[in-house]
């Protein structure tokens, strides 16, 4: 690769990379599955840098690779395997950060993948619905189906959730 494709690479990658973080972990719920989906999504977008650099919407390009990559690994057999005989040490968060993340990734947990990825792509992301449609590579009207039916789950869930937290919010 070329010096100056090289700088354009780093200095694209460099921005966007928190991001890409943060919505990995959204969909998968596991910092280091989101941490491989994201390097994963980088390098299939390094060695293809050249060709898409010109390309119109490097950054929907970009989320369409990790959202596959995501579902992909769904797919893959052995999904969750834990190799050691125990987890690693992690340090403790704030106790209220650590209860809304829990809630919000079990709330995520509990719809299927595909209304997932569009919540997460849609409300987190905040790309239109015509974005999530090229990212996931389905029509609008699926997106709009698939949001619909997860923020009423979503919304089921923080239903039920407000009696037992006691903060009436």
């Amino acid at each position: 690769m070329r010096p100056e494709h090289l700088r354009e690479y780093v200095e694209f990658v460099s921005v966007r990379l928190p991001r890409l973080h943060r919505t990995a972990f959204l969909l998968c719920g596991d910092k280091h599955l989101a941490e491989d989906i994201v390097q994963s999504s980088l390098t299939t977008l390094f060695v293809q840098w050249r060709r898409i650099s010109a390309v119109e919407n490097v950054d929907g390009y970009l989320h369409r690779i990790l959202v596959r990559r995501y579902l992909d690994e769904r797919r893959r057999k052995g999904f969750g395997v834990l190799l050691g005989d125990r987890l690693p040490d992690t340090p403790a968060a704030p106790a209220r950060a650590v209860e809304e993340r829990d809630f919000l990734m079990t709330a995520l947990r509990g719809l299927p993948r595909k209304q997932r990825a569009v919540v997460v792509l849609r409300y987190y992301d905040d790309l239109s619905v015509e974005q999530t449609a090229a990212v996931l590579g389905c029509s609008a009207g699926t997106v709009k189906s698939h949001s619909s039916r997860g923020l009423a789950a979503l919304r089921g869930v923080l239903r039920a959730e407000q009696p037992a937290s006691g903060n009436g919010k």
